[in-house]
């Protein structure tokens, strides 16, 4: 044994004639509150059509910042708002997009005939 263990073993448990108290501490467990950020992220850099990717990045960093202080009421209304804000922007990137390729598509068609 080591001197610490030694030390240990030779005082043996607290012979005080008083109640031993205990205290207990409630840590909450980290809710599992998707505040939807890598999504934004992503609508950020790809799909920013209106910048509603960029408004939706903005909402998930408050959602975010609501969890870590605790208000899960206000963190949960922020990450409605992102997500609803993430699909519209994926929506309307999606169509904007195939539509810009099947505008570009009908101009190249257009010239290549002339």
């Amino acid at each position: 044994m080591i001197k610490e263990e030694h030390e240990v073993a030779m005082l043996g448990a607290p012979q005080s004639p008083a109640p031993v108290t205990t205290t207990v501490i409630n840590i909450r467990s980290d809710t599992a509150l998707p505040d939807h950020i890598v999504w934004s992220l992503f609508n950020t850099i790809f799909m920013n059509w209106c910048c509603l990717g960029f408004v939706a990045f903005a909402y998930s960093v408050k959602s975010r910042d609501r969890k870590m202080v605790g208000d899960i009421t206000g963190a949960q209304s922020y990450a409605s708002t992102a997500k609803c804000l993430n699909i519209w922007a994926l929506v309307l990137g999606i169509f904007m997009t195939v539509g810009s390729i099947v505008v570009l598509v009908f101009i190249y068609v257009a010239v290549y005939r002339r």
